[in-house]
């Protein structure tokens, strides 16, 4: 009388093909409990249903199949977990890109996009308390949110007199790293761990602003882009954004506005368009 589950018997119960098990046993993720030595028929036991399960499952999330030889060889339940919860954030992290890139593309893809409000805005020098590091485009947001942690503790609401804003080199986007400054206005700007007293010189800019989430920021930043090369001379110098209303200020993201501006040659004037 022959003990455990056939192939085909355990296919079923776990919802895994037979194709699917016998790759796992050749990978070494999930081995029969015996093989019969004459007829090659594999054999399983009951016990190891769980084990098939939990296999599938990770699967299903596209955890590798290295990754998934490491969880179900570590003994320690908190090891198990972080490596569980490792792949997790690369999955958050790639859910957040597609979200973002599927955001871009619907408004990319409209046939007749809303025109662009544009200002031509001359900004005097300001004397801000800032934290500037070189920094990669994929670290910039982890990045923004730690510095503004820090400013955000050192100045209180008591002490501010704007939004905060943010300078970032060209090279951030055209080589992938680059300066990225974060500020803010305070009444009396002081060094404090990595927060410095910067003075911002005077610049002017073309001017728009960005409606709602970060995700399709990118459509604002193009058609701003684009509006400058028609109607002006862009000039070198860090592309700026001002935080009007940001997730430190409601979780809402249909409510954030940024402001993006685009360094230009001076022209003392509003335009439209």
């Amino acid at each position: 009388m022959r003990s455990g589950l056939t192939i085909g018997e355990f296919a079923a119960v776990t919802r895994l093909s037979v194709r699917t098990l016998r790759r796992y046993h050749e990978a070494g993720l999930l081995e029969p409990a015996t093989v019969d030595p004459f007829t090659g028929y594999r054999y399983y036991a009951t016990e190891q249903i769980p084990t098939a399960q939990v296999i599938q499952r990770l699967r299903q999330l596209d955890v590798p199949l290295s990754e998934v030889e490491v969880i179900l060889g570590t003994e320690d339940p908190q090891d198990r977990a972080e490596v569980i919860a490792g792949h997790l954030e690369r999955l958050e992290a790639e859910l957040d890109r597609t979200r973002a890139a599927v955001v871009s593309l619907r408004r990319l893809i409209r046939p007749h996009p809303a025109g662009l409000d544009v200002e031509l805005r001359s900004l005097s020098a300001r004397t801000v308390a800032a934290i500037t590091g070189h920094v990669s485009l994929d670290e910039s947001l982890a990045w923004y949110d730690t510095a503004m942690d820090e400013l955000d503790a050192a100045f209180p609401p008591a002490e501010r007199t704007g939004p905060p804003g943010g300078q970032y080199a060209n090279e951030l986007f055209t080589h992938g790293a680059g300066a990225f400054t974060v500020f803010r206005p305070v009444r009396a700007p002081r060094e404090s761990g990595r927060i410095q007293v910067v003075e911002l010189p005077p610049a002017d800019l073309a001017v728009a602003v960005h409606p709602g989430p970060h995700d399709d920021i990118d459509v604002t930043y193009g058609r701003l882009g684009a509006w400058v090369v028609e109607h002006t001379l862009a000039v070198a110098g860090p592309i700026h954004e001002i935080y009007r209303v940001g997730p430190r200020d409601t979780p809402d993201p249909a409510r954030w506005r940024t402001e993006i501006g685009w360094p230009v040659f001076h022209l003392a004037a509003t335009v439209q368009g």
